[in-house]
């Protein structure tokens, strides 16, 4: 199956038609890469995404195969070209056996819909955690087993589990918890901080709004109110369950996060465009 999603693609700066997309310049080798949200045609959150596309290429000593200015363009050209107006865009670094690439290029976008927001989603709980949890970096063969286990359970999202049986991160999202008018989330060094995650708790910090940072035992979820999501397609999700414990989709904090992180966005979206 092709990832590329829409009429062409940006390869080493070259617009391409998505026909000729290689997988494997994704898929062989290390790829370090970005998922960005973009809406009306423009990048939420652009400059926050490259502060973290360079951080994963330190903590990986991998070099920068294109900068900031040069991705900006190929983005504002992949856009012109192909007038898509709300999907998700992928920026991937590739290094194979000495050859490198980078590619710009839509994905098929897999958003929540309005039912799933007001009445959550299934999650379950998976054993594993990432190899480097800071930065993102693609691992197939976690990818593939977690994508087979939620097929499965028919679960939207999985929430991944150390060895010490302590809830990080989801596969594909950052986890909270409430509790009261507390919200507890994963500390960040044991967890790839995403940017919806970043601006949650800014948002938190501005409305007085109580974060512990701790990792919540994965036999204990049932002692929490409620459990929710975030990230770059989802942005603010609740879940209805977590295996077989059942959670409160209906407290107005949830909701505010997610019109607020939204506000944010625009903001995000006018400065891009400056």
């Amino acid at each position: 199956m092709n990832e590329c999603y829409g009429k062409k693609f940006i390869l080493n700066g070259i617009l391409q038609p998505c026909e000729t997309f290689d997988n494997s310049l994704i898929y062989e080798g290390d790829s370090v890469y970005e998922v960005l949200r973009m809406f009306k045609g423009n990048p939420i959150f652009f400059a926050d995404h490259m502060e973290r596309l360079a951080t994963s290429l330190k903590l990986q000593k991998k070099e920068l195969l294109a900068d900031v200015p040069t991705l900006g363009r190929a983005i504002i050209s992949l856009t012109r070209s192909d007038k898509k107006r709300e999907t998700n865009l992928k920026i991937v670094f590739n290094y194979n056996n000495g050859a490198t690439n980078y590619l710009v290029y839509f994905i098929e976008p897999i958003y929540p819909s309005e039912i799933q927001y007001q009445k959550g989603v299934k999650g379950i709980l998976f054993f594993a955690e990432r190899k480097d949890p800071e930065s993102k970096v693609i691992n197939h063969r976690l990818r593939s087993s977690i994508y087979h286990k939620l097929i499965l359970e028919s679960a939207y999202e999985a929430i991944l589990v150390n060895e010490n049986n302590l809830i990080t991160e989801g596969s594909r999202s950052n986890i909270f918890f409430i509790r009261g008018e507390t919200l507890i989330t994963a500390p960040d060094n044991v967890i790839l901080n995403g940017i919806t995650r970043k601006h949650i708790l800014e948002i938190c910090l501005e409305n007085k709004i109580r974060v512990e940072f701790t990792c919540v035992n994965a036999d204990k979820i049932k002692e929490y109110d409620a459990v929710f999501m975030t990230g770059t397609s989802p942005i603010v999700l609740p879940f209805y369950c977590v295996g077989e414990n059942f959670f409160n989709v209906k407290l107005p904090l949830i909701d505010g996060l997610r019109k607020l992180y939204l506000r944010k966005a625009e903001e995000s979206i006018r400065l891009f465009r400056s």
